[in-house]
């Protein structure tokens, strides 16, 4: 005859493995229904940064009418765009800036590109293709509002 002792304990194991059986359960169930759930996002991301490169490919220096004006637009640098993408204007601005060897200001490029840089009305339309240079990411501008190179 078996012990009831014994008898108790297998049951009280058994009982005990169940729940673990039933929580492992429960727990490869979320675990896969999150892979699932990454499995979609990734899916998404991918189309989306294929459909982004697309679109970066795609974007050119244009120009633009504002206020019956005719005005450049710059590209954003990245990897997939180079210098040679930029505007004629602009690619002199970067040239000057690289010849500089250092920080530049804004009237030295004024000067170089040729309007009279004592004329204060002459130099403050070049002030911005600078700046527009380095909000996109091709130029570096100081705090003295010096410009420099980006590497």
């Amino acid at each position: 005859m078996v012990d009831p002792e014994v008898l108790e304990r297998l049951a009280a194991r058994r009982t005990e493995w169940d729940e673990l059986e039933e929580h492992l359960v429960k727990q490869l169930d979320e675990v896969k229904a999150e892979r699932d759930e990454l499995a979609v996002a990734e899916r998404v991301l991918t189309r989306m940064n294929k459909r982004t490169a697309g679109e970066r490919a795609a974007v050119a220096p244009a120009s633009a009418q504002v206020g019956r004006r005719a005005m450049l637009l710059v590209a954003h640098r990245s990897d997939s765009v180079d210098e040679t993408a930029a505007p004629d204007d602009y690619r002199r601005i970067l040239a000057i800036v690289r010849a500089a060897g250092g920080p530049v200001q804004v009237r030295a490029v004024g000067e170089e590109l040729g309007p009279q840089a004592e004329v204060r009305g002459k130099l403050e339309p070049q002030r911005a293709n600078p700046v527009k240079l380095a909000d996109r990411g091709w130029l570096h501008k100081r705090r003295d509002g010096k410009f420099t190179a980006r590497l």
